[in-house]
């Protein structure tokens, strides 16, 4: 069988970060979407996203298909639910539509579609960009369920000070020396090639990403994930850095997600709580306003490419777009469209040509080429996102 993820309904409330990249290719606990659904179908996926990301994540189609909304974490219910669908049969829970079988991709609210209601176990879903770490624990555990048992885990150095160690796994390659590591409330993972400096002090449920680098005297809590090749220093509280993203030195990152090439200046510091313990407010770009989370705590949204400089404030719920660029005293406003240019003193258009010139930058030190489709991306999402810049 071959099997499709679909954006589905839920795309609009997780830009900014599905400016870039399907529903699917988003990371939450060690494993993006798509990679969940590889190992619990024991099958390759593809992706139906927008047109312009067509070019970075093809779409494979056969003869029949099953196409799964991608906004839907797997389970082991759910699974055997969908390879039972028989062609022209779509699988619901309540309202939402979880998958459907068909050569092509359909409207399912055609009449010829025999819907199939899932009263299994409890389905988790990814609606909102909160959901990313709001879930992140959960899938942190799920996710180590499966990966830690691939291969045996490396022993921990006997300068390695742990509490629950049966609970924590090393790759091969990561180095680590004088850290401390509790996976007493929640399991570690520490990807290949991983370095752990000295004095770091980690708690779980955390994945560490491969090639990822934790800092001297970093402090991580649980519930966060330090994607692919990021690095990380100061404190962090249940946050996603999907990947080669820094946040290299002191300062506060807390219930925030960040997406891929960004970078947090020193002593960049997120607020994840109001003073006043009211519910935050978040950015909704389906919505087109400021939208209730229902969180006590939620701190920065930041889309990819973007980056900060020293001593940035962020204010509690914080939405920044794809490639900004952000500097200077005082806090600037809650939500900083994409290509923005300066702070809390004003905003301006941070131009195509340096915007891309950067991103080329950011990816060579990191031996990745900037493609062609990179720019068309670029090119694309300047145009799509100028109607929020007021320049």
């Amino acid at each position: 069988m071959n099997y499709i993820l679909f954006d589905g309904p839920f795309r609009t409330g997780l830009l900014p970060f599905t400016y870039t990249r399907p529903v699917a290719d988003l990371r939450v606990g060690g494993l993006t979407i798509g990679q969940k659904w590889e190992f619990a179908l024991s099958s390759k996926i593809s992706v139906k996203t927008e047109h312009y990301l067509s070019g970075l994540f093809p779409l494979h189609i056969e003869e029949d298909n099953i196409w799964i909304n991608a906004g839907v974490f797997p389970s082991d219910a759910l699974v055997m639910a969908i390879k039972a669908l028989l062609p022209h049969q779509a699988l619901y829970h309540n309202s939402t539509l979880l998958a459907y079988r068909s050569q092509y991709f359909v409207e399912v609210e055609q009449p010829d579609f025999a819907p199939i209601n899932f009263d299994g176990a409890q389905i988790d879903l990814l609606q909102h960009t909160w959901d990313i770490f709001a879930q992140n624990e959960r899938q942190i555990e799920c996710d180590f369920l499966k990966l830690s048992v691939q291969h045996p885990s490396a022993s921990l150095p006997d300068t390695v000070q742990a509490i629950a160690p049966e609970r924590i796994y090393v790759a091969s390659g990561a180095q680590m020396t004088f850290c401390t590591m509790n996976a007493s409330e929640g399991p570690i993972y520490i990807g290949e090639n991983a370095i752990i400096m000295e004095g770091a002090m980690l708690r779980g449920p955390l994945f560490i990403g491969d090639g990822a680098v934790v800092k001297m005297g970093a402090k991580i809590y649980g519930g966060t994930t330090i994607g692919p090749y990021c690095k990380v220093g100061g404190e962090v509280n249940n946050s996603v850095l999907m990947g080669y993203s820094n946040k290299g030195h002191d300062g506060f990152l807390g219930n925030s997600v960040i997406g891929y090439w960004c970078n947090l200046g020193a002593d960049t510091n997120t607020s994840n709580l109001k003073n006043n313990y009211d519910p935050v407010r978040l950015w909704d770009y389906d919505s087109q306003r400021f939208a209730q989370t229902g969180l006590q705590f939620c701190g920065l949204m930041m889309g990819d490419h973007s980056k900060c400089a020293i001593d940035t404030m962020f204010n509690t719920g914080t939405v920044v777009g794809v490639s900004a660029n952000i500097f200077g005293s005082g806090f600037p406003r809650n939500f900083i469209p994409s290509f923005s240019w300066g702070g809390a003193s004003g905003m301006t258009t941070y131009s195509l040509e340096k915007a891309e010139l950067t991103a080329q930058r950011v990816m060579a030190r990191r031996s990745i080429n900037w493609s062609n489709h990179d720019q068309e991306l670029f090119a694309h999402l300047f145009d799509l996102t100028k109607v929020y810049r007021k320049d």
